[in-house]
């Protein structure tokens, strides 16, 4: 059993009356245990924590491979006051949050691929899925449930196989790094705190676009699992739109979907 310390975290939080922890040895998956806390009515700040997850939850209906005692699993509870069609500006910001914590304690460069994926050494190490419930008036969001999947540190016997080739971690080891994971979650939620309260001016862009993995790279665009186009990526506009050009001249902004480095031939 490897259960987090809060006191570790709190130790290294600068706003300890926002974040209150719910911290599990294990759950099927924390976006699910912070919905049912939503639904309770618990405040926005409340993070849920677990050292595994049976059926973590990734985009696209995909599982988050979350063994125990090697990664941070967390889900914060947020109520934003901005409209539905903001909800976005968390996903990009909580990328951003962790891009910025793992620099800062690591002295590592890391990326970002649209929309929600850190890459360090063209390996991803984290994953970032925003549930959001909207409210009654069709307009505003009742709960966000932001969920940050980290690869702190590679598992024992290697990732499973079908990630393999694109999974990696923020440290090769554990050896001689206790309470990392703790420091890790507080820088995070440190980071993406400083970005919450001022979303709506997008003022963290700058470092988004900054860190962009697909920036002037041939992609080709999947919707519903299947290829529907390929293109060059411009960049990103001020709506978070992926820009992408087509061979024939044409232009496209991405909202929504995913897509994946055109590989050379």
């Amino acid at each position: 059993m490897n259960l987090f310390s809060k006191t570790h975290i709190e130790k290294e939080l600068l706003n300890k009356e926002f974040f209150n922890f719910n911290i599990l040895v294990s759950t099927d998956s924390t976006n699910n245990e912070a919905k049912k806390l939503a639904e309770k009515g618990l405040p926005e700040g409340t993070v849920v924590l677990a050292d595994t997850q049976t059926a973590g939850k990734g985009r696209m209906n995909r599982r988050f491979s979350s063994p125990s005692g090697t990664g941070i699993y967390m889900s914060i509870i947020l109520r934003p006051k901005f409209s539905a069609m903001e909800a976005l500006t968390i996903t990009t910001a909580a990328a951003v949050a962790v891009s910025k914590a793992i620099e800062k304690l690591t002295a590592k460069e890391t990326g970002i691929k649209w929309v929600n994926d850190i890459y360090m050494a063209d390996r991803k190490v984290c994953g970032i899925l925003t549930e959001s419930k909207i409210a009654p008036d069709g307009n505003s969001l009742k709960y966000t449930i932001l969920g940050i999947g980290i690869n702190v540190f590679a598992p024992e016997n290697g990732f499973p196989d079908e990630i393999k080739n694109i999974a990696g971690a923020v440290l090769e080891s554990n050896y001689d790094n206790s309470n990392f994971r703790e420091k890790l979650i507080a820088e995070t939620l440190n980071e993406f705190e400083r970005i919450y309260f001022t979303l709506p001016n997008r003022s963290y862009l700058e470092h988004y676009r900054s860190r962009s993995v697909l920036t002037g790279k041939a992609v080709e665009i999947l919707k519903c699992g299947e290829i529907c186009g390929e293109g060059t990526v411009e960049g990103i506009d001020d709506d978070l739109n992926l820009m992408i050009k087509h061979d024939d001249g044409t232009t496209e902004r991405l909202s929504s979907g995913e897509v994946s480095v055109k590989k050379k031939v």
